[in-house]
This record gives structure tokens, C-alpha cells and sequence, in this order.
């Protein structure tokens, strides 16, 4: 009937009406031709700016084929225009043409899981009809295009997992369709804006991992129909608004790892159908809020890492759905309640680090879907369940480390067939150790050190035969558990993917099987402190991954096997106190990366092999004493130039001792006692400027004792049982007498009177005899001339006392114990203001009618190194004088209160603290804006330029990092603390271990043995430099072997610096422009700026020093920035 009445009408109509139509339906096919070349086009120029296209997804898109045809592309039926898009997770690489704003019939763009790259083109504004846009996981940068406004019946945006960068734009509040907004992981700041609570179609919000700042607004109370509010790890802070009672539809909150403060809302319980609660990682205190238990949806509740307290609440037990309780890291205390036992669908438990005391309640043994239960660092007590493995068999981790836990280890844990690690550690569990492993194929970590399961037994290790069946073990530690018996020969039968196998302290005996060579995987074996008897088997050598051995303290014989030098990547090598024979082998020459040997406590024998003192790694300790070797000390010991500690004593050395030991200038500690040296003492030993401790007693030694030992850092000396004559020094180590020993040489004489020597004879002095009246006028001549000099050098200092010297005022010359003691109220804990390593600092006047401060850095030297830091630091400053270095006043060297020895140093007091604390401390946070930080970095550059290439001899400071860099009133900074530094030229050297510096800021090179070197400071700099810059310490949790602050800043540049940055340094920064200047910033060449320091840290940090820049070019770059900075 309807399709008739067109006919009819037209039938009836003039010839002037018949070709009006005509034209108006020629007109209408002509615009929908016109329509479908539009849409050919842009889908083509799509196709032009797509660069990689690995899988041939446009392919099809050519002229052969109609567009409605290619791949990916669905067209409406009606009109033939492009309605649909979909080349997600195609490998594409390249950039979104702005053309597809002219694909006016679009509803679906998905691009999601590709490379697309550069700014969304704001032409997709002009999509009207547009109703999804999904361009998730890409790596397009800017920001979000405001006109997308322009979208108006948008109802899912996915932009998430790029590098967008500004706030969300303001315009977004006119989409009144959207239903999912997904902006997490990018680089977006200011904050979650208030206007998104006027969307209230929202379902979806999600903004997790984005720096936004700021505090959660209250509008998003008016989202009615908001079912999943993700916003974690977005530096939020204040309080958990009370409005998120009327989201009452939510099923899913995550507002973790931020900055939220205050307590859990009461009324969260408002959120009726939650099913998800995740405030993990935040600053919430108080205790769970009993409200929580009317969420009867709730399936995961994770509130670990915060300030909880008040127990854990019994009434968890009522929220029968829970399925995931993680409240870990809290300082709840109280007992576990045995109200946990009612979750029958609870499948992970971590309550570890909570305070916890008493009892496992026996009702957690009725969960049969736990999976994970995880109690560590807690103080609870009592023993296992027996029937545990059978009553929980769908356990895949068990985490009950450093408890009071004990009885026996239920064997039923063997029927755990879903387990993966296991670590009750540190615990008091005894009896017999009958696991059985063989179920357990999935396992790969194990943990059981430190408890009592040794029974007496011989057949104590029987269990390590089912290890086998642990295809994909990685870790077993079994050490200082009391086990006996013989270690089967089965043990080569695990896992080719064993990392590290401990089983030191225990009371294992036998011989140590060969099978053990099949472990290739191995990087640490420690089979220390047992009885094992026998040789080491050659297999050993097999092991070419081992990074450290020990076989230490065992009743081992026979030679050390040749093959140990395949050992090429080991580093640390143990087997002294054993019954080892024969020779060391050459091969061992072979460990090129060695850094520690101790064979000492042995039988070996022969002559000290040149091979194993050439190895340039070896920098913390060689230790052959206590053996038989023999014949002359080779003078290739001269080239352990990095070595610490030296150890050959109660050995058969004989002959001199040569005088290339001086080459070994970074020893600390060398000990030559027991031995048959002759001759004298070797001059060299007086280029051993860090050496602390000298031992050469008991030898065949003679001639005098040289007048250097006094000048050297000696803090023991023992020449006793020689044949030394002549007189005895009184100065440095000599001026103590129980800092050196001197006994059994019956030919001294002189020294102090507390020595009971005998007086030197002196030699008789003839003096010419002069006429009088020669030597009267001499004499006078002397004295006017001496009384010239004095009244000159008077009349100097009195012209000097008009000037101001507020710091280095005559009377701080001199300062004594005393002084000191009273200037820090006898050192109280009030006027402490820091700590390290050797020392405390405290704040202080000297003089109370003075108003400066001072800082008074005093040493512990009872602390190996502290002197020997006190010397390296006084040395250091001597003549060093600049503007960005900390002002040292002066130094004691004195006897406290007690009679010990005192030595403190004298600093200018810095008002603002360390860069450390600026960066780190809550009082300080976020206060240090861009152009501050930049000056900051440009003053220790200055430092560093000063101490590198205008000092002679050249300074290296050897501990660069924030908490040595110290800020006065200007805030200028001023880089202190030289305990570490060398001053070249002088092979004075930092000597404490093997590698100098702290962690996380030394070069590499000093790891593999290398001399301190300027451009070690650099590489300090650049990791410096990248920790301002992206509020990230080296140390930080996320790095790890295979990714450091270096490579973690490498990657960001290649792609956007701002990811990669603290947004607040920048924040801070446009925020003071634009009250300065009124006005909006370029953020484009604050991003420029930020890029180029980031470059620079990089620059720094590289791996190999030759690739470091200079710090010249550093000093000139930053102040390149700076000025930039400063003109925007």
C-alpha cells in the first residue's frame, strides 16, 4: 500500500513536478556518489601515513576492490558509507591522518594495540556520529584534542597506555552519552577535574597510573551509575571523600598507591554493591571501619602498606564472599581472628608485617580454595596443623617466614600438588623433615634455613632424591638447619633451572658427590660449615654460571682441582679451613672476575702462583695464611694495585721482601707475620698511603725501623720477634703504645719511656770555636732579624682584624674536646642533624655570644675506615676553596672524657639541609620547583669542574650523591663529605672494600676493580642528575638487573621525557610563571628543557667511561638550560 502512493502521486502530478523530482533524486545520488569518493579517499590517505604494516591488514586497500570490500572496513547498507573500523592489534606503525575526520558516517575507530604515534588529529571532532574510540595501547602523544566535544553521541573512549600529556580537557563534560572514559598509563597532570561528576551516564572511569595530583573531588559523588572508579598510583592526596556513599551502583574501587591521608569512610558502606576494594599503599590510619561488613559483594579487599591499627576485625569473617584479603604491612598487633575460617571462598591471605602474636587458629585450616597464605614478619607461635597439605590442597605459595612457629613441618604438605614456593624460614620448626617433593613439579622456590629439622638421623637428606620431581626449582636454601647425614648423590638430578643452593651450617658429611657438575644453572653454591670429607670433585668445573663458591670449614682434602678455572665468571671463592694439599692451581688465573680468594687454613704448599697476582679484579681480599707455600714472595704482587687486604702469614716465604708491594696501593690491611723474611723493610711500604693495619712479626727481618711508618695512617703495627736495631720512633703509630708492638728485637733502643729501652749513645759533636765577638754578632744580627719578621707579621693581622670573617675567625683556630663537647650540649641527641657511615653530625656554638652555627661531623673510629676517612677528608679540603664546596672551619684530633681518641671536623652549618631531604622528606616535598632543581644540579657541576680540573693535585670525591650535597640559606648548594675522595697523584686511595662509593651511584668500572678516576664522579652526577629529575632513587623497588635508573631513563627519552619526569617539579614551575607573569606558559619548551637535563644524566651514566662527557661540557649545557629556562 505505502509503496504505491509515490506512483500514484507522481501519475498525477504536472510535467513541471515530474522533473523537479527527477532532479532532486538525480541531485540525491549525485551527493551520495560524492559521499562514497570522500570516504575512498581519506581511507586511503589513512593507509599513506601508515608506515609498518607487518601483517597485511591494507592489503586489500586499493582501487581493485570497492572500499565496502577491504579488510577491516564495514560500510552501511543503506548509504555505502564507512560505518566501522577496526584494525586493532595489526602491528601498525605510524601516524592517524587527519582525514579521518572526513569519514562523517564513522561509529567505530579502533586502532587499539598498535604503534601509532604523533597528536590524535582534533579532526576526529568532526565525527558527529561517532559513538566508540578506541585508540588503547599506541603511542600517540599531546594531549586530548578539546573539540572531541564535537563528538557529541560518543558512549566509549579508550586512549589509555600512551604518552598523552596535559589535563583532561574541560569539554569532555558535553559528552552526555559517554559510558567509559579509559585514560590510564599516560602522562596526564591536573588533577581528576570536579566537572566529570556532570556526566552521570559514566559506568567506567579510569585513570590509574597517570601523575594527575591533587585530591579526589566530591562531584564524583553525583556519578549515579559509575560501576568502576580506577585511580591508581596518580599521586592523590587529602581524604577519601565522604560523598562516595551515593555511588551506590560501584562494583569496583582502586584508589591504591597514592597519598590519601585520614581515615576509611564509615560510610563506604553506602557502596552496597562493591565487589572490588583497593586502598592499598596509601597513609591511612585508624582502624577498618565496621560498616565494611554490609558489603556482602565484596570478593577482594586490599588495604596493605598503610598506618592501620586495632587488629584485624573479626567481623571479615562475615563477608562470606571475600575471596582476596591483603592487609599486610600495617601495625594492626592482636591475634589472627578465628572468624577467617567462615570465608569459604577465600583463595589468597596476606597478613604478613602486622604485629600479629599467637596462634594460627585452626579454622583457617577449614579454607579448601586458600591458594595463598602469606603470615611473614609476625610473632606468631605454636605449631602447624599435621593435616594442613590435605585440609588446604589447593595451596600454591606458603609464606610463614621469621616467626616463633616450631613442632614439625607437616609431611601432608606433600599432597599440595598446585604448590610453587614455599619459605618458613627463620622459624623453630623441628623434628624429622619427611616432606616428599615428588607431587610437586610445579615448585620453584624453597625456603627452610635457619630452624632446627635435623633428627640425628643418617637418612636426614633422603627427601632431596623427590627434589627431582621439582622440575622448575630455582632457589632451595637449606642452610643452619641442624641436618645430618650424607648429601645423596641424587642431587644432580635438580632442576637445570637452579639458581642458588644453600645448605652451609649443618652437619652433613661424606664426600661431596660429582654429580653436583650437573647443576649448570648454578650461580651460588654454599656447602660451608659441614663435615664433608674427600676431595672437591673436578666436576665442579662444569659449573661455568657459579658466581660464588663455598666449601669453606669443612674437613675437605686432597689438591684444589684444575678445573676450578673454568670457573670464569666466578667472583667469590671460599674453601680456607679444610685439609686441602699440594699446590694452588694456575688455572686459576683463568677467574678474571674474581674479587675475594680465601684458601687460608689449609696444607697447601709450592711456591705463591704468579697467575693468581695478576688478576686485576681481585679488590677486597687475598687471604693464603696459614699454609705451607714456600721459596720467595714473586714481584708480581705489585700488580694487585686494587687489592684491600693482603693476608700470607704463617707461611714458609722467605728471602726479601720485594719492593713492588708498594704497587699495591690500595691495601688497608697486609699481614706477612709467621713467615722467613730477611733484610730490611722495603722503602715501597711507604706508597701505601691507606694502609691501617701492618703485621711483619715473627720473620728474619733487620736494619732499622724506617722513619716513614710514623708519617703513614697506622692504626697497628706489629714488628715483634725480628732483628731490628737502632732507635725507636716516638711520632704516629709509635706515639701510642698500644697501637704497636716491638717485642723480641734486643737491639733497640730509644722510643717512648713507657718501652723501657735503653737510651741511643749519640755520637760526639766537634764544634769549631770561633772568635767571640763573631758569635756575639751573629747571634745579634739573628735576633734583630727574627724581631723584623715578628713585628711585620704583627702589624699584618692587625690590619686584618677590620675585615668580617664570620666563619674562619681566628679563634676557631684552636678547638678543643671540651669546646666541642659543650658546643653540642655534650653531644645530645637534640642537636644531632645527621648520621653516616663513620660518623654523627650535630649543630652547635662554640662560642655563645656568636650567632653562627657550625656543623660538627664526629667520627666513629671504632668503625673500620673511619680514620682513615678523617685523614682522607682533612687532605682533601687542605687547599681546596670554592663557592659550591662545603667550608670546612677547622678539625680536633683530641682524647674524649673517657681517654679514647677524638677526632671531629669543623664545618660552615648549611640551614637547608641536604638536596636528599628536599627531595624525599614530607616536609620538604614538591617544594623545590624546576629552575630551583636545575641551579641546584649547575652548582655541583661547578663543584665537580673545580675539584676535576682547577685543583692540583686533582680531587676525586667518591660518594657523590643527594644526601652529600648540602643547601644554605640561597639555597646554593655546596657538595661536602670527602671521606671517600682521592687525591690523584698521590695514590691516595679509598680502601674500605672492594668497591668505593655508595650503591646505586658507583661507576660500574669500580665494581670490576678500577682506579677512582674523575669520570667516576660523573657517572655519580649523571644518576644524580636523573634522580632529581624523575623523583626515582636508584634503589628504587621497580629497578632491577635488567633495568636500572639509566636504562629506565634511555627508554622515556626515545619516547616522552614527561612520562619519565616528576610533573610536580614542572607544576611548580608554570604555576609560579603564571602568577608571575599572568599568563599561560609554553609548556613545549619547559618540556625541551626537562628533555635536555635528562639527556645529560644520561650522558653521564653511561656504562663505559669514555662515553661520559666531560664535566666542562656539563657545567656549559646546564647553564644553557638555565638561561633558557629563565626567559620563558
Amino acid at each position: 500500500m505505502n509503496s504505491k502512493q509515490p506512483i500514484s502521486f507522481l501519475s498525477s502530478s504536472s510535467p513541471t513536478h515530474f522533473i523537479f523530482y527527477a532532479f532532486v533524486i538525480f541531485l540525491t545520488c549525485s551527493i551520495r556518489s560524492n559521499g562514497n569518493d570522500v570516504d575512498h579517499e581519506a581511507l586511503l590517505k589513512i593507509k599513506s601515513l601508515i608506515s609498518q604494516d607487518p601483517y597485511g591488514a591494507l592489503t586489500s586497500w586499493n582501487n581493485s576492490f570497492h572500499f565496502c570490500d577491504w579488510n577491516h572496513v564495514l560500510c552501511g547498507k543503506r548509504h555505502r558509507r564507512v560505518v566501522y573500523i577496526d584494525l586493532s592489534s595489526q602491528g601498525l606503525e605510524g601516524f592517524l591522518s587527519p582525514e579521518v575526520g572526513n569519514l562523517s558516517f564513522l561509529r567505530t575507530l579502533s586502532l587499539g594495540n598498535n604503534s601509532f604515534q604523533g597528536a590524535i588529529p582534533h579532526e576526529v571532532g568532526r565525527l558527529s556520529r561517532l559513538r566508540s574510540l578506541l585508540l588503547y595501547q599506541n603511542k600517540f602523544s599531546g594531549v586530548i584534542p578539546a573539540n572531541i566535544s564535537g563528538c557529541f553521541n560518543l558512549q566509549q573512549i579508550a586512549l589509555s597506555d600512551n604518552e598523552l600529556v596535559g589535563s583532561i580537557p574541560k569539554e569532555i563534560s558535553f559528552l552526555s552519552k559517554l559510558t567509559f572514559l579509559s585514560l590510564y598509563y599516560n602522562n596526564l597532570t591536573g588533577g581528576i577535574p570536579p566537572f566529570l561528576g556532570n556526566i552521570t551516564t559514566m559506568e567506567v572511569f579510569s585513570v590509574t597510573g597517570n601523575p594527575l595530583g591533587g585530591s579526589i573531588p566530591s562531584t564524583l559523588g553525583q556519578l549515579k551509575n559509575l560501576k568502576g572508579l580506577y585511580s591508581y598510583g596518580c599521586n592523590l592526596y587529602g581524604i577519601i571523600p565522604l560523598e562516595i556513599d551515593r555511588l551506590s551502583r560501584m562494583s569496583a574501587l582502586y584508589l591504591g598507591h597514592n597519598k590519601l591521608s585520614g581515615v576509611i569512610p564509615a560510610n563506604i558502606s553506602g557502596c552496597s554493591n562493591l565487589e572490588e576494594l583497593g586502598l592499598s599503599e596509601n597513609e591511612l590510619v585508624g582502624s577498618i571501619p565496621n560498616e565494611i561488613r554490609f558489603l556482602s559483594k565484596l570478593t577482594f579487599l586490599s588495604l596493605f602498606n598503610n598506618k592501620l591499627t586495632g587488629g584485624i576485625p573479626s567481623f571479615l569473617g562475615n563477608i562470606t564472599t571475600l575471596e582476596v584479603i591483603s592487609i599486610k604491612d600495617n601495625p594492626f598487633g592482636g591475634s589472627i581472628p578465628h572468624t577467617l575460617g567462615h570465608l569459604k571462598n577465600l583463595q589468597e591471605l596476606h597478613i604478613g608485617s602486622c604485629n600479629l602474636h599467637g596462634t594460627i587458629p585452626d579454622s583457617l585450616y577449614n579454607l579448601s580454595l586458600l591458594a595463598n597464605i602469606s603470615l611473614p614478619l609476625n610473632q606468631l607461635t605454636g605449631s602447624l596443623h599435621q593435616a594442613m597439605g590435605e585440609m588446604l590442597p589447593n595451596l600454591v605459595s606458603i609464606q610463614f617466614r621469621k616467626n616463633d612457629l616450631n613442632g614439625r613441618v607437616p609431611p601432608s604438605i606433600s599432597n599440595c600438588s598446585k604448590l610453587k614456593f614455599i619459605e618458613i624460614a627463620d622459624n623453630k620448626f623441628g623434628g624429622k623433615f619427611t616432606l616428599d617433593f615428588s607431587k610437586l613439579s610445579d615448585l620453584y622456590y624453597i625456603n627452610l634455613s635457619d630452624n632446627l629439622l635435623g633428627s640425628e638421623d643418617v637418612d636426614d637428606m633422603k627427601f632431596i632424591s623427590s627434589l627431582g620431581n621439582c622440575t622448575e626449582l630455582k632457589y632451595l636454601d637449606l642452610a643452619n638447619c641442624k641436618f645430618q647425614g650424607v648429601l645423596p648423590g641424587s642431587i644432580g638430578n635438580l632442576s637445570i633451572y637452579l639458581r642458588h643452593l644453600y645448605m652451609e651450617n649443618n652437619q652433613l658429611h661424606g664426600n661431596l658427590p660429582r654429580s653436583i657438575g650437573k647443576l649448570y644453572g648454578l650461580e651460588t653454591l654454599s656447602l660451608g660449615a659441614n663435615q664433608f670429607t674427600g676431595s672437591i670433585p673436578s666436576t665442579i668445573g662444569n659449573l661455568q654460571n657459579l658466581h660464588a663458591l663455598n666449601l669453606s670449614k669443612c674437613q675437605l682434602s686432597g689438591t684444589i682441582p684444575d678445573a676450578i678455572g673454568n670457573l670464569s665468571s666466578l667472583i667469590k671463592l671460599y674453601v680456607f679451613s679444610n685439609k686441602l694439599e699440594g699446590e694452588i692451581p694456575s688455572s686459576l688465573g683463568n677467574c678474571r672476575k674474581l674479587l675475594e680468594l680465601h684458601l687460608h687454613d689449609n696444607k697447601l704448599k709450592g711456591k705463591i702462583p704468579t697467575q693468581v697476582l695478576q688478576l686485576p679484579s681481585l679488590s677486597i681480599e687475598l687471604d693464603l695464611s696459614q699454609n705451607k707455600f714456600f721459596g720467595s714472595l714473586p714481584t708480581e704482587i705489585g700488580d694487585l694495585k686494587m687489592l684491600s687486604f693482603l693476608d700470607l702469614s704463617y707461611n714458609d716465604l722467605s728471602g726479601n721482601i720485594p719492593s713492588s708491594i708498594g704497587g699495591c696501593e690500595s691495601l688497608i690491611g697486609l699481614s706477612l707475620q709467621g713467615n722467613l723474611f730477611q733484610g730490611m723493610i722495603p722503602s715501597s711500604f711507604s706508597s701505601l698511603k691507606g694502609l691501617m693495619k701492618l703485621d711483619i712479626s715473627h720473620n728474619n727481618l733487620s736494619g732499622i725501623i724506617p722513619r716513614f711508618l710514623e708519617n703513614m695512617k697506622l692504626e697497628y703495627l706489629n714488628l715483634s720477634y725480628n732483628d731490628f736495631d737502632g732507635e725507636v720512633p716516638m711520632g704516629g703509630v709509635f706515639a701510642n703504645e698500644n697501637t704497636f708492638s716491638i717485642l723480641g728485637n734486643g737491639r733497640l733502643c730509644g722510643g717512648s719511656k713507657k718501652l723501657g729501652l735503653s737510651k741511643c749513645k749519640k755520637k760526639k759533636k766537634y764544634i769549631k770555636k770561633f772568635p767571640l765577638f763573631l758569635i756575639v754578632t751573629f747571634i745579634t744580627s739573628i735576633t734583630l732579624f727574627i724581631i723584623a719578621c715578628l713585628a711585620c707579621v704583627w702589624c699584618k693581622k692587625k690590619r686584618k682584624r677590620h675585615h668580617s670573617l664570620p666563619l674562619t675567625n681566628e679563634r676557631f683556630m684552636k678547638v678543643t674536646y671540651n669546646q666541642l663537647l659543650k658546643a653540642t650540649n655534650g653531644f645530645s641527641e637534640s642537636n644531632l642533624i645527621g648520621k653516616g657511615g663513620f660518623s654523627f653530625v650535630y649543630k652547635g656554638k662554640i662560642y655563645e655570644d656568636d650567632d653562627n652555627f657550625v656543623a660538627i661531623k664526629v667520627l666513629h673510629l671504632q668503625n673500620r675506615g673511619a680514620h682513615k676517612s678523617f685523614l682522607r677528608e682533612c687532605e682533601a679540603w687542605q687547599n681546596v676553596r670554592h663557592r659550591n664546596l662545603l667550608k670546612i672551619i677547622t678539625s680536633c684530633s683530641s682524647i674524649d672524657s673517657q681517654g679514647n681518641q677524638f677526632k671531629a671536623l669543623v664545618y660552615e652549618f648549611m640551614p637547608n639541609g641536604s638536596l636528599h631531604d628536599w627531595l624525599y622528606l614530607s616536609k620538604h616535598a614538591s617544594r623545590l620547583n624546576l629552575l630551583q632543581k636545575i641551579t641546584i644540579l649547575l652548582d655541583i657541576s661547578h663543584a665537580l669542574d673545580h675539584i676535576h680540573n682547577q685543583c692540583l693535585p686533582t680531587i676525586v670525591h667518591g660518594d657523590l650523591k643527594p644526601s652529600n650535597i648540602l643547601l644554605d640559606d640561597d639555597m646554593v648548594a655546596h657538595v661536602g663529605d670527602f671521606g671517600l675522595a682521592r687525591v690523584l697523584g698521590t695514590s691516595y686511595v679509598n680502601n674500605s672494600t672492594g668497591i668505593r662509593g655508595t650503591v646505586g651511584y658507583v661507576a660500574p668500572e669500580y665494581g670490576m676493580g678500577s682506579e677512582m678516576t674523575s669520570s667516576g664522579d660523573v657517572y655519580s652526577f649523571g644518576i644524580l642528575v636523573l634522580e632529581v629529575m624523575t623523583g626515582k632513587e636508584p634503589t628504587n623497588d621497580i629497578f632491577n638487573e635488567d633495568l636500572s635508573l639509566h636504562k629506565y631513563a634511555s627508554i622515556a627519552l626515545r619516547d616522552a621525557v614527561t612520562g619519565l619526569t616528576d610533573v610536580n617539579i614542572i607544576n611548580a614551575y608554570q604555576e609560579d610563571l603564571i602568577a608571575i607573569q599572568g599568563k599561560g606558559v609554553d609548556v613545549k619548551k619547559i618540556d625541551e628543557c626537562v628533555a635536555s637535563i635528562i639527556k645529560i644524566g644520561v650522558s653521564c651514566s653511561m656504562h663505559s667511561p669514555t662515553q661520559r662527557m666531560d664535566i666542562k661540557s656539563v657545567v656549559h649545557e646546564l647553564q644553557q638550560v638555565l638561561t633558557t629556562l629563565e626567559n620563558i
